[in-house]
């Protein structure tokens, strides 16, 4: 079990920065109106003096072991590299240092939320929000009219939601972040999304295909014509593997274009639109458009609607590779989200190449997870553990990892490509494939799962949803 004992409150942290807690090896743990009291391994009245000068308060130092001090400043405050340190110093301002903070850190959402008695700051991380700030009642419409300024979106409207983009620029990068406001009972809560500037460092072979995978899918996206799904809940990653293909894809010879909301990606050699519905740029229309600037290769964001389903399905049938993403539960569920669209099975049949399904998962520290015996009641009720699975690794929790248990995510995929058996069966509405699957031997979602987990990549907790039936 990850030690949640050694948590300390937010507004506990913030009396401190990280280097003072790390340089000081304190823990703050009670702010009373005479000053602050910490723990520490170091007692002495020498250092005692030291931080009652540093921090202009009275100080009270308890003592605590060496070892639970190092979990405490592990579990509570994130220790910068030195490139990390330089980027944070590169602004005085809060919300500038929180945005780079953020980026360095490997944030991919912001949140600023306001309540009754209370405003907060939650960072998600690995996809899952912790929260990082407590931010004073009187300060938050402050720091929302900047964000808002920033944004370039109007601060006197309050009333309805509005969104925006911000780009940052540090001494060593470049990044852009899609800003949303939603008023809500007490105030504003803003969400901002950190955009990556650069695809060129995403490798198809570097998400978490298997080699299988990565063959069948590869040889899928050479084909001149037709249309690639990649489906999936939001945050699953659809977009990354979306713009590993465009690099593949990406050449002189080829004229690529992408019409996408929010523009997440730069990559040089690829003519990108970002989508504008208040003035008549959506999906639908733009691909229309794309269609007489002799493209090659297509990407659409998303699918959302049969206007845009269309769209893609007469690109493909012209001669165009098209790209894009929809949300379903699996790979196969995409082609009963078409017809249920009103796309006609036959044409369905004709224009797919490939349907693809993925999801993220944590992977569990390298450093500090440990092997256990397989336990039924970690898995759900209906699921058949597999005879292989005689073992399972669980997180603990460690230095490395911030005593989360997890480091990075990895994603897996379920590739179905669409062969003339499937053609067959899509065009007669027979949309019953298990036994296909079995017989091809196509690894499912939850295959691939239950093989992270199998070969100590991930936990059972992470994939216990796709382990439902």
């Amino acid at each position: 079990m990850i030690k949640d004992h050694f948590k300390i409150p937010v507004h506990l942290t913030q009396l401190i920065s990280s280097e003072q807690a790390y340089q000081y090896g304190i823990i703050p743990i009670d702010d009373h109106k005479d000053g602050y009291t910490f723990k520490s391994h170091d007692t002495s009245e020498k250092l005692r003096q030291e931080l009652e000068i540093i921090l202009g308060k009275q100080v009270v130092l308890l003592g605590e072991s060496e070892d639970n001090i190092k979990q405490y400043l592990a579990s509570n405050f994130r220790k910068r590299t030195q490139s990390d340190s330089e980027a944070f110093e590169y602004s005085s301002d809060f919300l500038e240092k929180l945005l780079a903070t953020a980026k360095h850190i490997g944030s991919s959402d912001i949140h600023f939320e306001i309540y009754e008695e209370r405003c907060r700051v939650r960072l998600r991380l690995d996809g899952k929000l912790k929260e990082y700030f407590i931010i004073e009642q009187g300060q938050y419409p402050i720091i929302v009219n900047k964000l808002k300024i920033k944004a370039g979106l109007d601060i006197s409207e309050k009333r309805l939601p509005q969104d925006g983009r911000i780009s940052v620029k540090t001494e060593r990068e470049e990044f852009d972040i899609r800003v949303s406001s939603l008023p809500t009972l007490h105030g504003e809560k803003m969400v901002l999304r950190i955009l990556s500037k650069d695809a060129n460092h995403i490798e198809l072979g570097d998400l978490g295909f298997t080699h299988q995978e990565l063959k069948s899918y590869t040889e899928t996206i050479k084909k001149p014509n037709g249309i690639i799904l990649i489906s999936g809940p939001t945050g699953s990653g659809k977009t990354t593997t979306l713009y590993a293909t465009l690099k593949q894809l990406n050449d002189e010879k080829t004229n690529i274009l992408t019409i996408e909301d929010p523009i997440e990606y730069t990559l040089e050699g690829i003519n990108q639109v970002q989508l504008k519905e208040n003035i008549g740029l959506d999906f639908s229309s733009t691909l229309r458009t794309f269609l007489r600037q002799d493209p090659d290769v297509i990407m659409v964001g998303e699918i959302r609607d049969a206007k845009t389903a269309n769209m893609a399905i007469r690109a493909a049938l012209t001669g165009h590779l098209v790209l894009s993403t929809i949300h379903t539960n699996s790979a196969w569920a995409t082609i009963s989200r078409l017809i249920d669209m009103d796309i006609p099975p036959f044409l369905i049949a004709s224009t797919l190449n490939v349907s693809v399904a993925q999801r993220l998962v944590r992977k569990l520290c390298p450093d500090c997870k440990t092997e256990q015996a397989i336990k039924s009641s970690d898995f759900p009720e209906q699921f058949k553990i597999p005879d292989t699975l005689k073992t399972q690794f669980t997180p603990v929790g460690c230095h490395s990892c911030y005593f989360t248990g997890y480091q990075g995510r990895e994603a897996i995929y379920e590739i179905i490509p669409i062969t003339k058996t499937l053609v067959a069966h899509i065009k007669n509405h027979q949309l019953e494939i298990d036994d296909y699957i079995k017989a091809e031997g196509i690894a499912t979602l939850k295959t691939n799962a239950i093989q992270l987990v199998q070969d100590g990549v991930t936990s059972v907790e992470e994939v216990y949803a796709l382990l439902i039936d």
